[in-house]
């Protein structure tokens, strides 16, 4: 099995909490694009999708799916995203996709929060693929300073802008052994937007792709 065939198990997995009068929160990237892909079969069962970036909102649109604004509901009844990395606690790295903001947003709005990802995934401990901050461009290098003195090395990720405007600086060589604590630090920063930690509101259920099949796991039975 390739890598994409991981993606869309995962993403496949995750159509089954979909139920009827929903509205579903859609996150970004390759792994949930498959997930919108099946989405379509359930699209009329479902009130509306509240979507966190300008790409899933246009997939979303192409297979006749409602869009729904954030500020018009006061929650979404689950919101499906993928997964940069994520550790034993359901504590996640994401912002690959730049639409980190958004997606806190979104998660922070769902009653249940379901990551989907493959197996290379799952980690020890956070910090094996690079952390995304999203920054205002005036906040730029005063922001870089800040993050080398929390360790690990930022650079400005060229070429991108956030939906909203935004740059990322993605900071590479952590390792994460409070997440908590570094997504409040970080978080504190005058300049930054967000941080791409999902540790203060991690994921209810990971719906992780392996060899075996699907293997899910629930933040109740793993928090510590």
């Amino acid at each position: 099995m390739t890598w994409n065939d991981f993606k869309k198990m995962a993403g496949m997995a995750a159509l089954e909490y979909v139920k009827e009068g929903m509205i579903i929160g859609v996150g970004t990237g390759s792994t949930v694009s498959y997930f919108i892909d099946g989405l379509k079969y359930k699209k009329n069962i479902i009130r509306g999708a509240v979507s966190s970036s300008i790409s899933s909102t246009n997939k979303l649109r192409k297979i006749g799916i409602s869009i729904i604004d954030s500020n018009d509901v006061d929650y979404v009844d689950i919101y499906v995203d993928g997964v940069d990395e994520f550790n034993k606690n359901l504590m996640m790295i994401k912002g690959g996709g730049a639409a980190l903001t958004r997606e806190k947003v979104i998660a922070g709005m769902a009653k249940k929060f379901i990551a989907i990802a493959d197996e290379s995934k799952k980690v020890s401990i956070l910090g094996k693929s690079s952390l995304p901050v999203e920054v205002i461009p005036m906040a730029k290098s005063y922001v870089i300073r800040e993050l080398k003195k929390l360790g690990g090395i930022p650079r400005h990720r060229k070429h991108v802008v956030t939906d909203n405007g935004n740059i990322i600086v993605d900071v590479y060589h952590l390792k994460i052994f409070n997440p908590t604590l570094l997504e409040d630090k970080i978080n504190s920063i005058a300049g930054v937007i967000t941080v791409g930690l999902f540790a203060n509101r991690p994921a209810d259920i990971v719906l992780l792709a392996t060899h075996r099949g699907i293997e899910r796991f629930i933040y109740d039975e793993y928090k510590s």
